[in-house]
């Protein structure tokens, strides 16, 4: 374990899925070997999907250089494509990081800022083939680990994603005594792949569609910049 704790910087951002941020922060701090901060623009309270709002504790001009940045994902993610002020935030801190590492669509930025090109990488299933027009090459896990890339796929995968982050960085000890506080042992009523049939997934594909569709063109207008 190292003496001095590791810097582990969140993106919070308008309408981000919140589970993709609070299940990481929570393993994180459930380590007592991270110092998590929350980081946004500005420190007002920043709504997220969910309707509800959480508070930064940093902005871009005052957060530490930073071990492990994590870039969650959520509907807001499609603007944050387009934000320089953003991108250029992830690049500084990605250049000394030791790991870069996103949950769900959150990798979508990280293609965004091209910082994902030719590297292993996952995203929620609706749009882990958007990976490729960043020239990152999409893996269906819910874990992926290439370098120092870390990628978690759809939304709850963010715990098992921090536990590996863990793993890595603090040692195996660490990591099962936080899966052990947390009681992270889960077992839902249903088994995802008996639940991803086609009908299934087209019902959702279509509910989900107007947002999709913002989210490829954004992915094909970043993808453009990058060239």
């Amino acid at each position: 374990m190292t003496s001095k704790n590791l810097q582990i910087g969140i993106l919070l951002f308008p309408e981000v899925t919140q589970l993709d941020l609070t299940g990481p922060a929570e393993v994180f701090s459930a380590s007592q070997c991270c110092d998590v901060h929350l980081i946004w623009k500005a420190l007002d309270p920043v709504m997220t999907g969910s309707g509800w709002s959480i508070n930064p504790t940093h902005t871009f001009h005052t957060t530490p250089a930073l071990d492990v940045i994590c870039v969650p994902g959520g509907t807001g993610q499609i603007e944050l494509m387009d934000d320089d002020e953003t991108l250029n935030f992830i690049r500084e801190q990605a250049a000394h990081a030791l790991l870069v590492t996103s949950v769900c669509t959150g990798s979508l930025i990280l293609g965004a800022a091209g910082l994902l090109t030719g590297y292993q990488a996952t995203s929620h299933w609706m749009s882990l083939d958007q990976l490729e027009l960043f020239g990152a090459i999409p893996v269906k896990e819910r874990v992926v680990h290439d370098r120092n890339r870390i990628t978690g796929a759809g939304v709850s995968s963010g715990i098992d994603f921090a536990l590996y982050v863990l793993k890595d960085l603090l040692g195996d000890d660490i990591a099962q005594e936080v899966q052990l506080g947390i009681e992270y042992d889960p077992a839902p009523p249903f088994s995802f792949s008996k639940l991803a049939v086609p009908s299934r997934l087209d019902k959702l594909a279509q509910r989900a569609q107007q947002r999709q569709t913002r989210r490829l063109r954004a992915t094909r207008k970043a993808a453009e910049r990058l060239k």
